[in-house]
């Protein structure tokens, strides 16, 4: 049988192109997602794309209180090991209305970084153990520096990088691997209110492929996706403040 995959927050858009490309290689997936009925949409979808097998779990992954237990049942499901596990979920929020709304912006923290980063320590305890496999969690360039525009998800995301990095120092020795990409713009619904223009934006499809052959061959543990983002961000964050405070990013 194929790999053994599991997906957190598996109705986004990437999570789901991620998903086909592990069912038509006849992986065996664990699902875990809020909606139901959209989950049982997806695990009949991926049945026919050729997954060995897809459980699912209803699960809203920002509430959950003991993610170790959660995450037992899961790896249940695939008998006690697994290959990959992708951390998807996220909340981009509202920067204006969470300056002043601080409980709102508490929730796109909590989902963002401490939510995520209980999944992540559950998941780094379970490769540890297996000594194989590798967590990739999706992060945001917004967490390179903090901007006008977006520094309330960017230090949620910021957190999640040092966390996941700090978890592939850890599980290097023991034979397994943690990644975390930074992903620029993609064009997912969580970002439908934005105008989308220029080349900067990825297809969800386009993603979903580099973080799958990251999952494959796990050589870096802070990787960008695209790839350029590295350069955009190494100019963004070398930019004086004397100079940067005059911008509107």
């Amino acid at each position: 049988m194929g790999q053994k995959i599991i997906i957190l927050g598996a109705l986004s858009a990437i999570a789901e192109a991620t998903a086909r490309r592990y069912a038509s290689n006849g992986a065996q997936l664990v699902l875990v997602a809020r909606n139901a009925d959209r989950l049982e949409q997806l695990a009949q979808d991926m049945k026919a794309r050729g997954a060995a097998r897809c459980d699912t779990r209803t699960l809203d992954l920002a509430q959950e209180t003991d993610t170790t237990a959660a995450f037992g049942d899961m790896m249940v499901a695939l008998g006690g090991q697994v290959d990959a596990v992708f951390v998807f979920y996220g909340l981009l929020g509202d920067q204006r209305h969470e300056e002043h709304d601080i409980v709102a912006a508490a929730r796109t923290l909590r989902v963002n970084f401490s939510s995520a980063a209980e999944w992540c320590l559950a998941i780094a305890n379970q490769l540890e153990q297996q000594k194989k496999g590798v967590l990739v969690a999706v992060s945001s360039v917004a967490g390179d520096r903090g901007r006008q525009s977006n520094y309330i998800y960017g230090a949620a995301k910021a957190g999640l990088t040092v966390l996941v990095e700090g978890i592939a120092h850890r599980l290097a020795p023991k034979g397994a691997h943690a990644v975390v990409a930074k992903l620029g713009f993609v064009d997912t619904p969580m970002t439908a209110h934005i105008r989308k223009k220029g080349l900067l934006w990825a297809k969800p499809a386009d993603v979903a492929e580099k973080l799958v052959a990251i999952a494959q061959k796990p050589d870096m543990p802070v990787v960008y996706v695209p790839g350029f983002w590295r350069l955009i961000m190494a100019i963004v964050c070398n930019v004086p403040a004397r100079i940067f405070h005059k911008t509107k990013l």
